[in-house]
């Protein structure tokens, strides 16, 4: 045996020396005899070795026995300028082998081994056998112009039985691909392809498409280093590069800085189940080391090669970017200078008309005639009585002599305590706010009797709050996104993150810059919402400072502590979208709605504070219930996918929640939860349902509490049935339709008590609506689903719609932007109407 190693060695070192050279003559030899001496292992008894000439294209029908080692010797040119695919196919002919047929290909710088009958394992370690097997060889450089290359392919058994073999070897036509030319060919488990891309001169940027009229068998496409090995298996093709499971579309952006030969390959494998891209799992072992036939699991791909956009088009989005967001700001400039240049022509007609006769008599009139804040005479007859308010000195002058500042002065004394729970502690006072907040028909005065310092003073800590909040929160959830892309870049999985990959271009380490650049309206947006807010405020201090009547007596009582976190709220949602879409995926999903929790919740807090400013909630409950909120919200996507006692418990909490609410509404939270609930609400039942029949006493709140109770009941039963997977985005649904259904309810309700809209709200309100309408269109065009697995959310992946860079989620950012925007412009004028207008006149609902 050993003689005959020896003598094989030789005869291969005499016939190619002059091929190889001396050292690569040595070396062959060594892998021969390295071979040959697994002694009694690989090839057992081997006692004869037949070697054949190999010729491309011819299929060989061969048998081998544990006695015989088969070698075939094949040769083909290799360029410098152009690189051959070559394929190797073999088929086992014969059925119920004990041992299977080693295939070693040696090549001058790799080896590939497999054997066949080759087993796949499956999950719970099912086994596939597959008998016919394909794999393309790497081809090893070359620095010479042009070479002959030899590769051999050794064919061994421990089988003493003779093991019949097809052994085929040929060229791949269209091994390297060529830019926006398509290509289709025929993969699976056990025959994988890959194909060779050559950077062209100019192009730092591709995109490699692949995609199949099939959705299953599932299938993982790869993009890896020109190196051998060539991973391009099940069990291996995650080892390096890139890859990503798919269905019937995948898509990966290459850039030439990652690989330094200006190369790649892309490798596409059909994996042996489909249970990685949502399909079932049909086979079942009934004992742990039976074999399963998988069946027929082919599949017909396509792939091409496409150029990504250029440098000039990422400019161009952020110019475009920026000048949408930026002219909001140039036409809210105009607006102001168009406003204030009414209003100082608006003063000098007063002027004017303030040093007429008529109303020189009208001033001098009887102090005692103005004297009581229930005068009849009207706000418009005091406003227009009034002199030139130009100086402080001539307005206490004007206030004194017309009784409004004694007025407002004993007001300020009877509520001269500057501590909110003073007021709230005192017998007397409990007695006038059960008098008072019980009455049928409420009006503005009646609930903002506090002192505006005390109220103030409690609605900036709105924004302190959610400032806090903002940085305690935005802080971790920036370091934890920079893990995640940094977990993608280095492991190359692309199925961690949920992108838009046939739109996604990558900036740096960023994998999808488009989808966090579009989130910039969100901020600059937000800001420029504090800007017009800081502005009101200003104005409004400045008309408190001088003493104006409308400012002290008319209108809405102005507040701006919530619409400071509001903006505030605003611009941490555009952050934290640009954080969720540096890997969006179901579990940081959390991170791109929990402001949009708070943004809901405060927008119902504002609308109910307008007309109760004295008994809104304080920033410490409302935030404890936004918290709660958001607790739950973990809690769904934790436990809450399919989880029947978690939507039995939350649905059981949010019916209760939205009864204490009702309760705490309905009764200007002159209620007491404690031991005597129940007592008290049998007395009211058997006196107002069955002793007598009687209405309820707040008709226009009763009808606002039941239409609530109706969209929140079924809100709840909807989620008891259908349990749906995404619970962040059901519980966002319950925030919006609660907030619409009381958005609706009070501009009904300004309407049908007399009141008007003004036109810049009235503009607003119709501008909003459209945008919401064309922004929500977009938002349901669905790009990507976290419900799904990636390859299954890869299907819905579609190409860029604007510039070549935005897609339609994109889109969704811009107009959702200036939507939210216009909605909180809303909120802030659309009292307007109210600011000349007496507060014991202006009605609650």
């Amino acid at each position: 045996m050993l003689r005959d190693k020896m003598l094989l060695g030789s005869h291969w070192k005499s016939r190619y020396k002059n091929t190889f050279g001396p050292d690569a003559g040595v070396l062959l030899w060594l892998c021969v005899v390295a071979l040959l001496a697994c002694g009694n292992g690989a090839l057992g008894e081997t006692k004869y070795v037949i070697q054949k000439e190999g010729e491309f294209d011819v299929i060989y029908n061969d048998t081998v026995t544990s006695e015989n080692l088969t070698i075939y010797t094949f040769n083909h040119t290799v360029s410098r300028t152009k690189t051959e695919g070559v394929r190797v196919s073999v088929d086992v002919l014969s059925q119920n082998l004990k041992s299977p047929i080693l295939f070693v290909v040696r090549q001058k710088q790799a080896v590939l081994s497999f054997q066949v009958p080759l087993i796949l394992r499956g999950l719970y370690q099912r086994k596939y056998p597959y008998d016919h097997l394909g794999r393309t060889l790497c081809q090893p450089p070359t620095r010479a112009a042009s070479e002959t290359q030899f590769f051999f392919i050794d064919v061994s058994t421990l089988s003493s039985q003779d093991t019949n073999y097809q052994l085929r070897v040929s060229r791949v036509e269209s091994f390297i691909l060529q830019t926006e030319t398509k290509f289709s060919f025929t993969a699976s488990p056990s025959q994988p392809q890959y194909f060779k891309y050559v950077f062209p001169e100019g192009v730092d940027t591709v995109i490699v498409k692949v995609s199949s009229d099939m959705n299953f068998p599932c299938s993982v496409m790869s993009i890896q280093d020109i190196q051998c090995p060539v991973y391009d298996l099940d069990n291996n093709v995650a080892f390096i590069g890139m890859y990503q499971t798919m269905t019937k579309k995948g898509a990966i952006t290459v850039q030439r800085k990652d690989f330094p030969s200006n190369s790649f390959y892309v490798v596409v494998v059909v994996k042996t189940e489909d249970e990685a891209c949502g399909g079932p799992l049909r086979f079942y072992p009934l004992r742990p080391d039976e074999l399963i036939d998988a069946g027929n699991r082919s599949k017909t791909l396509d792939v091409v090669v496409s150029l990504a956009i250029k440098s000039e088009v990422y400019v161009m989005g952020m110019l475009l970017c920026l000048g949408i967001f930026l002219s909001f700001y140039l036409v809210t400039l105009l607006v102001a200078c168009v406003a204030n240049k009414r209003a100082r022509r608006r003063e000098l007609f007063e002027n004017i008309d303030d040093t007429s006769p008529a109303e020189t008599d009208k001033v001098t009139a009887s102090p005692n005639e103005y004297g009581s804040l229930d005068s009849t005479v009207s706000s418009e007859a005091v406003t227009e009585s009034a002199p030139s308010l130009d100086s402080a000195a001539s307005a206490d002058h004007y206030m004194e002599r017309t009784g409004w500042k004694s007025a407002g002065r004993s007001r300020q004394e009877s509520l001269s305590s500057i501590e909110e729970d003073d007021y709230d502690t005192l017998d007397d006072i409990n007695s006038d706010k059960n008098i008072v907040r019980t009455k049928k028909y409420l009006c503005v005065s009646d609930l903002s009797r506090k002192d505006k310092r005390v109220l103030s003073k409690k609605y900036q800590i709105y924004f302190w709050n959610i400032a806090t909040i903002a940085v305690f929160y935005a802080l971790p959830v920036i370091q934890l996104v920079i893990t995640y892309q940094t977990v993608v870049n280095v492991t190359g999985n692309q199925d961690i993150c949920y992108y838009n990959f046939m739109c996604a271009h990558p900036l740096g380490a960023l994998s999808a810059f488009n989808n966090i650049l579009s989130n910039l309206g969100y901020v600059m947006l937000g800001l420029l919402f504090l800007l017009i807010v800081l502005k009101r405020d200003i104005v409004h201090n400045r008309a408190l400072a001088c003493n104006e009547v409308n400012a002290l007596e008319c209108g809405i009582p102005k507040h701006f502590g919530l619409f400071y976190a509001m903006g505030t709220a605003l611009m941490m949602e555009g952050l934290l979208s640009a954080c969720y879409h540096v890997c969006p995926n179901y579990t940081n999903f959390q991170f791109d709605t929990s402001f949009m929790y708070m943004i809901a919740g405060l927008c119902m807090l504002k609308l109910y504070q307008k007309r109760h400013p004295d008994i809104n909630a304080s920033a410490y409950t409302a935030y404890a219930c936004l918290a709660a909120v958001i607790f739950f919200s973990v809690l769904g996507v934790v436990f809450g996918r399919g989880n029947t006692v978690f939507w039995i418990v939350f649905s059981v909490i949010h019916i209760l929640a939205t009864l204490l609410l009702s309760t705490q509404l309905y009764y200007m939270g002159r209620w007491r939860l404690d031991s005597g609930i129940v007592r008290r609400m049998v007395y009211v039942v058997y006196t107002d349902c069955i002793r007598q029949c009687t209405g309820p006493t707040y008709i226009d709140r009763m009808v606002l509490l039941v239409m609530g109770n109706i969209v929140n009941w079924s809100l709840a039963a909807y989620g008891l049935i259908e349990r749906p997977n995404d619970f962040a985005s059901y519980l966002l649904a319950i925030a919006i339709c609660n907030l619409l259904l009381y958005f609706a309810f009070y501009i009904i309700m300004k309407l049908r008590s007399g009141e008007r809209i003004q036109c810049l709200a009235l503009v607003c309100i119709l501008f909003t609506a459209v945008v919401w309408g064309f922004a929500l269109y977009f938002f349901f065009q669905g790009l990507s689903t976290w419900q799904k697995t990636p390859a299954e959310s890869r299907e819905h992946n579609r190409d860029c719609i604007l510039l070549s860079f935005f897609d339609d989620h994109d889109i969704w950012h811009f107009l959702s932007s200036i939507a939210m925007f216009g909605s909180f412009l809303v909120l802030l004028t659309m009292d307007d109407d109210l600011d000349t207008v007496q507060r014991d006149k202006i009605y609650v609902f």
